[in-house]
């Protein structure tokens, strides 16, 4: 799901960078604002289980790669702005230790997962959870993988459109939306099936701790 440097034109990531940053203060702010001897060591216990999970990426046919997330888990437990924050941390990390993602691209991979995925999330949970309490925590889980595919395979497939020669010749990511979309967007709604009942997993485990 992590876009790689070099995809990506300045056109998309430099206003990324913009919005980002707003995002990134804000989430600061809400993270200060709840940090407390309780809330640290289960952040930084489900922090490592995302760096581990997003971490492990699956090779598919096609040049594409899954890998799960604890998006959901992170959204539900600690609301959309603290995922957001520690999301955007886990992302920076992997950028610079394993050369995962990339630092051009890090506020599009932040805002897709980290505010895409988180927000999602928590929006079905909350709508779903006055139903059934574990088909909510399934579908936060679900919706965390699937929204950020599918605003990453948004943005590389406009590349073609806004960054190109003057005779149509693609300057960065070269397939438009029609490969795109299919190619990221099938494997994660699969993917997002598991990521919804690890999330039923984790969160129920920790409710009865």
């Amino acid at each position: 799901m992590h876009v790689p440097d070099g995809f990506l034109s300045p056109q998309t990531y430099v206003p990324a960078y913009a919005l980002a940053a707003g995002a990134w203060a804000y989430a600061v702010r809400q993270l200060q604002r709840r940090l407390d001897e309780t809330l640290l060591p289960r952040l930084a216990v489900l922090t490592a289980l995302g760096f581990v999970l997003m971490s492990v990426m699956l090779p598919l046919p096609g040049g594409t790669s899954v890998h799960a997330s604890g998006i959901g888990i992170l959204a539900v437990v600690f609301g959309p702005w603290i995922t957001f924050a520690v999301v955007s941390l886990v992302l920076l990390l992997q950028a610079l230790v394993f050369g995962a993602g990339g630092i051009t691209v890090l506020p599009v991979n932040a805002l897709a997962m980290g505010l895409g995925g988180a927000v999602s999330a928590c929006l079905g949970y909350g709508l779903v959870r006055r139903i059934d309490e574990r088909a909510g925590l399934f579908v936060a889980g679900w919706l965390a993988t699937v929204v950020p595919a599918a605003l990453i395979a948004v943005v590389l497939g406009i590349q073609p459109a806004i960054a190109h020669t003057a005779d149509g010749q693609p300057l960065f990511f070269p397939f438009g939306l029609s490969v795109t979309l299919p190619a990221v967007l099938v494997p994660h709604v699969l993917l997002g099936i598991a990521e919804g009942l690890l999330t039923i997993l984790v969160v129920s485990f920790l409710r009865r701790r």
